[in-house]
């Protein structure tokens, strides 16, 4: 069973340096885990911050499954990851340095079907790496169509 659902958040990659990955585990409700193997999920203006003790990642807009009858889903609310102690210990260390912030880079579905997320402990980037980001990115282009040709 090949799964090609993979939702990336193209804004994480060009706003911020991302410097380590990992991939947690997320605690949906039946119908948002349906809607995700629909492909109907957004993350552009996603973020993971501590409640307690624990990690979250809000504003992670998971549209309503369409076969549902009456019983949606919150569209927009908080859900738990899940990683290991050690992990979070990790994350909520570095997450509380001066400019440090967790970032959701992708959601995708396992070999067994269990969706996941990718997150990344990033800094941002300024305004003049984000130019040289999209000169790099130009650049890669033309040659790319130079070698078309």
């Amino acid at each position: 069973m090949k799964n090609d659902i993979n939702i990336k958040n193209k804004r994480a990659y060009f706003d911020y340096n991302l410097i380590d990955k990992y991939v947690a585990g997320i605690a949906l409700l039946g119908t948002e885990i349906k809607a995700i193997r629909q492909g109907k999920a957004n993350m552009t203006d996603a973020f993971c911050m501590f409640i307690g003790g624990n990690l979250y990642v809000r504003n992670l807009h998971i549209s309503e499954y369409s076969h549902s009858s009456f019983y949606h889903h919150d569209i927009k609310r908080d859900r738990a990851l899940l990683l290991q102690k050690r992990e979070i210990k990790k994350l909520k260390t570095k997450g509380e340095e001066k400019g440090y912030t967790i970032v959701p880079l992708k959601i995708f579905v396992n070999e067994r079907g269990f969706a996941k997320i990718e997150i990344a402990l990033a800094q941002g980037k300024k305004e003049f790496d984000k130019r040289d980001s999209l000169k790099d990115k130009d650049m890669k282009r033309e040659m790319d169509r130079a070698m078309k040709r």
